[in-house]
């Protein structure tokens, strides 16, 4: 009876194993969960990222188990294409993904000798263009690391305007990242200073636009004492 139920037991452990192993077998290295291409799903591409370069970096894991497939590695893969600022991968079972992408778009045209470069609120270039695209204010400042503080200085200001006054900007200059100037659509100059206290310098602007809507220029540099002329 003993030697009975040791086989039984030998028995019933073979059989478990191999169900394991089939399991495990058709789970990682079989094509009952293989990735296909034609079940991938992607969105967030904006006007900034090829697709096809996504399908293509994408393709290269077609006919990989999902279980084994590495989401990780595929993203920083995908953060390295142009125009893309993120990716989220997740699994679409049984055989597809769904790639939500993040797209730099453009922010502000900065003048170069082939023409315009289009930049995000990062500062980083994402095209270009021959002639800066309608609504997007150009920026004059340099692409060269050591301008970097200068653009970001401007970028950061330009994205704490509310709509309406962001609106009227046509052009910023930015010599420096404490001399960040705009020029609205009346010709009138705004010269920010440094991009600290923008929402204070905002309502100051605002102010003092109602209570001198003739003045040329509105200096809130220092927003505690500001200048018009």
């Amino acid at each position: 009876m003993a030697r009975h139920r040791l086989v039984r037991r030998v028995a019933l452990w073979a059989s478990g194993a191999a169900v394991l192993a089939a399991v495990v077998w058709g789970a990682f290295f079989s094509p009952l969960l293989a990735l296909d291409a034609r079940q991938v799903e992607i969105s967030g591409q904006g006007t900034t990222v090829d697709v096809a370069q996504v399908q293509a970096v994408i393709a290269q894991n077609v006919g990989v188990p999902l279980p084994r497939l590495d989401t990780v590695g595929l993203r920083d893969r995908l953060l390295e294409l142009g125009g893309v600022k993120d990716a989220r991968i997740l699994r679409a079972w049984p055989h597809g993904l769904d790639v939500a992408l993040t797209a730099r778009e453009p922010a502000a045209a900065v003048p170069v000798a082939e023409g315009f470069a289009l930049v995000d609120t990062e500062g980083v270039r994402v095209g270009s263009a021959p002639e800066p695209p309608a609504g997007l204010p150009i920026v004059e400042a340099s692409l060269e690391p050591d301008g970097a503080p200068a653009l970001l200085a401007a970028l950061r200001v330009l994205a704490g305007l509310p709509p309406d006054l962001a609106g009227e900007v046509t052009h910023v200059s930015a010599a420096s990242r404490d001399d960040v100037r705009t020029t609205l659509a009346s010709g009138q100059e705004v010269r920010w200073g440094s991009d600290d206290r923008v929402p204070l310098k905002v309502a100051v602007v605002q102010t003092l636009r109602q209570a001198d809507p003739g003045a040329r220029v509105y200096d809130v540099g220092s927003p505690d004492l500001p200048v018009t002329r």
